[in-house]
């Protein structure tokens, strides 16, 4: 069942989130979802628990059900948390990619009780739709039953105090995704700071230019 190519293609995008410094232990996973004619919702490839995606070699990779966590090829189980990949693959069979990590300026910025401002026009673009900010006493690796009454309407998840979750229709797209998201939060960082110091007001894009993003931006950057 195991077929290479993925394999090679998850340690690359493995090796992307480790050289961007989004990884710093063995938590934090990638998901990548392929057809198969066996089973109705494809199968997983991800790693096992108990490795950092920054030591992850093609041992350490396994391959699982969506609907359930059973092991179709490897030995090792997953961690708690490969259970948001699979229900959110699940519940979006147009996801083909999960992305979850600890992105420290995230932690940072929504802990503080911060409101994520869109600052630049390439957010919305990228994004498709608005970031889901979760409060930190909701852990939809824990219990992932409230995933149904959002996960439709966004493509970026994030936990206060926990971390960031992306998808998106190949692993590409759900890794712009969480370097936009990154990059955004930095942004408002900056901002935010610069405006303590000078006094001026961060100006922030309106509200129509947001939405337009987020409805035509897969026209404007997959034409």
């Amino acid at each position: 069942m195991f077929d290479g190519s993925v394999g090679a293609l998850f340690l690359t995008y493995a090796a992307r989130l480790v050289t961007r410094g989004y990884v710093h232990n063995s938590l934090g996973n990638l998901a990548i979802r392929v057809p198969h004619p066996d089973h109705e919702h494809g199968v997983v490839y991800t790693k096992h628990a108990g490795v950092s995606l920054e030591e992850t070699t093609l041992e350490h990779l396994v391959i699982t059900d969506v609907p359930t966590p059973r092991l179709l090829f490897g030995s090792r189980m997953t961690s708690v948390g490969h259970q948001l990949n699979r229900e959110i693959l699940r519940l979006r069979p147009d996801v083909n990619a999960v992305i979850h990590v600890h992105h420290d300026e995230s932690i940072v910025f929504f802990a503080g009780g911060h409101e994520l401002q869109v600052l630049s026009l390439d957010f919305p673009l990228v994004m498709g739709a608005p970031v889901h900010v979760l409060p930190s006493h909701i852990n939809v690796e824990l219990d992932v039953a409230p995933l149904r009454d959002f996960v439709h309407s966004t493509n970026a998840i994030v936990m206060e105090s926990h971390g960031v979750t992306t998808f998106g229709r190949t692993v590409s797209e759900a890794y712009h995704r969480l370097n936009t998201l990154a990059a955004e939060v930095r942004r408002n960082i900056t901002a935010l700071s610069l405006a303590s110091v000078t006094g001026e007001k961060v100006a922030v894009l309106e509200a129509d230019s947001v939405e337009w993003g987020y409805r035509h931006g897969g026209s404007i950057l997959y034409p």
